[in-house]
């Protein structure tokens, strides 16, 4: 059986300044997932009114939300702010993308940006029966599962590929698949039922600049019917990005 590291074995919070250790600590739990108090406290060791405390300070400041089950995750305004800063024309042009997509397959559309090693999610148009299951724009999640991840990492320089295989719950060889195929599918959008399949956007001279996402019940029994609708959509977004 394999154990996952947990947040105190893989990183360092060492900042000289209590408080921001705990709150850095608190929220590489978070880079994980969803995650009740109970979870923190237990990932972490620190206490559960320490731990509630910060979760709510950071909420306030909009670094951590919760979700339809009151769970805590990452919030959107790192990624906001990382969207304002490599903002691009891709984006100006992704509304209708998405929109047309998520009309066609009845499923949630989502563009993700890598940022060092997590994924953001920068623009979204979510189905109409996924009120609970949506990923509001900004939000942050790690990049070491599921098929945007995969994807976001795949085409990457070795050393880079290398570096972030080493928290993966991927294999090397499963993103010499998605290589292969050109495309990701597996579980790893926010509801346990839904499918995510997701394909690479590329920018001038083929670089993968994001990844087009699609999540839902309906996804993954019509895999081979949506990628070619996606692979469409993130040529027209392709198409529009200035590098």
């Amino acid at each position: 059986m394999t154990t996952w590291p947990s947040p105190t074995d893989t990183l360092r919070h060492d900042s000289g300044v209590a408080v921001l250790d705990k709150a850095s600590l608190l929220l590489s739990v978070l880079e994980d997932g969803p995650a009740s108090v109970s979870r923190i406290v237990a990932l972490t060791g620190l206490t559960r009114p320490t731990a509630h405390r910060l979760a709510l300070a950071l909420q306030r400041l909009r670094l951590v939300t919760r979700d339809a089950r009151g769970r805590f995750l990452l919030g959107p305004r790192l990624g906001e702010m990382a969207v304002v800063e490599h903002g691009d024309r891709m984006l100006e042009q992704t509304a209708p993308v998405l929109t047309g997509l998520r009309d066609a397959t009845h499923s949630s559309a989502r563009l993700h940006r890598r940022c060092e090693d997590r994924q953001l999610c920068v623009a979204a148009a979510e189905a109409a029966d996924a009120e609970e299951d949506a990923v509001p724009v900004g939000t942050a999640a790690g990049l070491w599962t599921g098929p945007v991840a995969q994807v976001l990492l795949a085409w990457e320089e070795p050393d880079v590929l290398y570096q972030g295989l080493a928290r993966a719950r991927f294999t090397a060889a499963m993103l010499a698949q998605v290589r292969h195929r050109g495309w990701a599918q597996g579980s790893g959008g926010p509801a346990v039922d839904a499918a995510t399949l997701a394909v690479p956007v590329r920018g001038p001279g083929g670089r993968v600049v994001a990844a087009l996402s699609l999540s839902g019940p309906r996804t993954g029994p019509r895999v081979r019917e949506f990628t070619a609708t996606m692979i469409d959509a993130a040529m027209r977004l392709g198409e529009a990005c200035d590098g």
